[in-house]
């Protein structure tokens, strides 16, 4: 089965799947589906970055609007120091925090804030994409020192 999935016509689609569901608040990580991709089709480097990097991207987008939904519903700990703080600093940075997007735990509930405080769209878009690009380039390259293959410029 994984086999299956992991061929050329399926494993682009597959790779944009998980990489968009791992974006969204569930606890999935797409770096070991884009790592093992590259090492079945080494020649599919470039599309598979880029690929992961706009499922992410769009599941950060949906964490954005989820945060801008749930800006009318009321949130108990919305009074914690620790939350009022987390805002503050993200008002400060603006979209540019949303760069951020690529850390483990905090990246992508980041995006929801964005949205819960209403951040430009397309602005915290922009930054997200950068953030979840550069995650996976520096991911996939350390993982191929590390697990030497037969990509293109990197074996």
């Amino acid at each position: 089965m994984i086999g299956l999935l992991a061929l050329p016509q399926y494993g682009l689609s597959t790779l944009f799947i998980v990489s968009f569901i791992s974006a969204t608040l569930l606890p999935l990580g797409s770096e070991p589906a884009l790592f093992g991709l590259l090492k079945l089709n080494p020649e599919l480097f470039w599309p598979a970055l880029l690929v992961a990097t706009a499922g992410n991207t769009l599941g950060g987008m949906v964490d954005w609007w989820m945060g801008y939904g749930a800006h009318r519903v009321v949130d108990r700990y919305g009074h914690s120091r620790a939350h009022v703080k987390a805002l503050e600093w993200l008002e400060r940075l603006g979209p540019k925090g949303c760069l951020l997007s690529w850390l483990p735990v905090v990246g992508d509930p980041l995006c929801a804030v964005a949205g819960w405080l209403r951040l430009p769209f397309w602005p915290c878009v922009f930054y997200m994409a950068i953030g979840k690009f550069l995650r996976y380039v520096t991911m996939t390259v350390a993982l191929l020192h590390v697990f030497p293959g037969k990509i293109p410029g990197f074996g």
